[in-house]
């Protein structure tokens, strides 16, 4: 900041990245929320549902996105709730970098072993259980 309490010219400049991020994710939330993928021929099919018959851990990823764009959380837990999840784990990272960036700090993800196990862990617990048929609450 300048004497006159202004941000400086690198602090915009430190918010363009930021930025740009921000503008790309809400435009991609923007076409999935005026795009219905519940309409066959908008998106591409699965290729494991497809070609296997199984639910990756990101089957019904556009659904939930568009249900989300629309406000219906309950739908979008439903269609994918790790997805959700993630748009909101990813919401908070973004806001801390914009944060950070603004501070003039750098921002630091420092994910061990130990989370990425834990996480493709419960990523492939997610998958194998929407596919058992106890699971069919899962499923998109």
């Amino acid at each position: 900041m300048s004497r006159t309490g202004t941000p400086t010219r690198g602090a915009f400049a430190r918010l363009a990245v930021p930025a740009g991020v921000l503008a790309a994710v809400a435009g991609a939330f923007a076409y999935v929320g005026s795009v219905d993928p519940n309409e066959p021929g908008h998106y591409p099919v699965c290729p494991l549902l497809r070609f296997t018959g199984l639910y990756c851990p990101g089957c019904g990823g556009l659904r939930s996105a568009h249900a989300f764009v629309h406000g219906d959380v309950l739908t979008a837990l439903h269609a994918n709730a790790p997805a959700v999840l993630g748009y909101l784990g990813l919401a908070v990272l973004w806001t801390v970098w914009v944060i950070r960036a603004a501070r003039g700090r750098p921002v630091r993800l420092d994910l061990g072993p130990v989370h990425l196990w834990t996480l493709g862990t419960l990523l492939l617990v997610f998958t194998v259980v929407r596919n058992l048929p106890f699971g069919g609450w899962l499923l998109p």
